[in-house]
């Protein structure tokens, strides 16, 4: 099946405590949203990718590209008011691409600030979704879990029960046209939140450790540092 990818690169930045979205934070010289977009390329350089981006950073973003080089090809959508609504634009734009076939293609939904994905593991979703429908990375707890009561008072979980979740989340095309057509609401926290409401289950695989989701100051170091030991193996 063909394969799509929806980056979808909304974040303004504010808990990294400063005044440039995240997305366009430089790492090694180039802003995170290029490193995800070359991890995706480097994947399968014939996957096709949307971008999809507030209408006020676009022009930041090209300007990035004609001055560091983007040598991903990549198509632009404008995001909207939620991150819904953004991956629904960003459908939009991948049903209009030339050559798309509805019935023979597979989307991924992943996050611009998350330039760490292993190529293992988009591949595992991409075929765990071929088979299924939908699919999506997830990680065992390592912490203890505890949940809050109405009084006030603590109680522990058995937190094998649990998995934290990552992206690329990828679905069969049909299935995403049709889940997307459902009105917005608050519950919808992820991609297989929308496909789940729509009546189909999303099967799990395993994700990677280094998929942090950059969104504090301890997170860039962190990216800073698997950049770092990434660069040391290369070199």
């Amino acid at each position: 099946m063909n394969r799509y990818v929806i980056i979808v690169a909304g974040g303004r930045g504010l808990r990294m405590g400063g005044s440039l979205p995240k997305q366009f934070i430089p790492l090694e010289g180039k802003p995170v949203l290029m490193h995800t977009l070359e991890t995706f390329h480097r994947w399968d350089a014939t996957a096709r990718i949307v971008l999809v981006l507030p209408a006020d950073q676009q022009s930041y973003w090209a300007m990035l590209c004609r001055e560091i080089g983007c040598r991903v090809p990549h198509t632009v959508a404008t995001g909207g008011e939620t991150r819904f609504h953004s991956v629904r634009n960003g459908l939009q734009a991948v049903r209009a691409l030339p050559g798309f076939s509805e019935n023979e293609a597979l989307v991924a939904v992943h996050d611009g600030v998350r330039p760490f994905v292993a190529p293992a593991v988009i591949e595992s979703c991409f075929g765990e979704a071929e088979r299924t429908g939908a699919a999506i990375p997830v990680l065992p707890l390592i912490e203890s879990l505890r949940e809050k009561l109405d009084d006030g008072s603590s109680r522990p979980v058995d937190r094998s029960r649990f998995v934290s979740v990552q992206t690329p989340q990828v679905f069969r095309a049909t299935l995403l046209r049709d889940a997307y057509d459902q009105p917005y609401t608050p519950l919808f926290t992820d991609d297989a939140s929308v496909i789940e409401a729509a009546g189909h289950p999303v099967a799990l695989v395993d994700g990677n450790r280094e998929n942090i989701k950059l969104t504090t100051p301890a997170d860039l170091e962190m990216a800073r540092a698997i950049l770092g030991e990434e660069l040391g193996k290369d070199s």
